[in-house]
């Protein structure tokens, strides 16, 4: 399995779904059936998951060489700690108004002496043990996966110190947010939005940084990838589901008059 830290390394675009209702090893497996993808992410900020179905979820991407992340709110370092000893292989913060909030963030994700994580080699990430303890250490800090979601106007204003920090690998744009605190909710290619992704972007350029986001339509994740997103999120499990009813209901259409 390719990790998305190696795809970034190597400016690939990485295609991504998103599960949230139904974080089943089942709907892992019908994606990457489908061919095409190269990973996922759990929505845990939304809906909560328990660290079981975590672990349940992260053994079904590996199986399918699909490296993987889980969003969470940005209130306490248990999550995190919890979603990278259950074999996810990263994080990433929703919700985040300040650098500051950011590094807070981030020192959560790494061991002494990048950050303040705590050292517990009974999880995947240390294979149940297997690891040694320094090792783990030095291996963690290198490859977790670290994202910050920019969704809000004080994560727009301050991209580029976020950008700017050591250790975080993507900055990912939330349209819907963002387009709300914009004033123009729901209006995904209204100018106002664009500016601020296009900062978000230029941001990320200047300080060799990747970044990415969820894709609600096609015009939008073509514009999005020409300005340089490298991980478009097509699709996730509900819109799969409710689209799968509605493709049904049009081909029985005469069965629902």
């Amino acid at each position: 399995m390719r990790t998305f830290k190696e795809r970034l390394a190597a400016d690939e675009i990485i295609r991504v779904f998103a599960l949230g209702r139904m974080v089943q090893p089942l709907m892992v497996e019908m994606f990457g059936l489908a061919g095409g993808y190269h990973g996922l992410w759990i929505d845990q900020e939304h809906v909560t998951h328990t660290t079981p179905e975590l672990a349940s979820v992260a053994l079904a991407a590996r199986a399918n060489e699909f490296d993987s992340f889980v969003r969470m709110a940005p209130t306490g370092y248990t999550a995190v700690t919890q979603a990278l000893e259950a074999g996810m292989g990263g994080v990433m913060a929703a919700q985040i108004h300040t650098a500051d909030q950011a590094a807070e963030f981030l020192s959560w994700c790494k061991f002494a002496p990048q950050g303040v994580r705590g050292l517990n080699s009974g999880g995947r990430d240390a294979n149940y043990s297997y690891m040694p303890a320094a090792e783990f250490i030095e291996t963690s800090n290198r490859e977790s996966f670290v994202a910050i979601q920019v969704e809000t106007l004080g994560a727009v204003e301050e991209a580029e110190e976020i950008a700017a920090l050591d250790g975080v690998d993507l900055l990912f744009v939330g349209p819907a947010d963002l387009s709300l605190a914009l004033g123009v909710v729901g209006q995904f290619h209204h100018e106002k939005l664009w500016e601020a992704i296009t900062k978000v972007s230029q941001a990320c350029a200047k300080h060799g940084k990747h970044w990415g986001a969820v894709v609600p339509d096609p015009d939008f994740a073509d514009k999005a990838v020409e300005m340089g997103c490298r991980m478009p999120t097509m699709g996730n499990d509900v819109i799969t589901l409710r689209r799968g009813v509605e493709a049904i209901k049009s081909a029985f259409a005469s069965q629902f008059e």
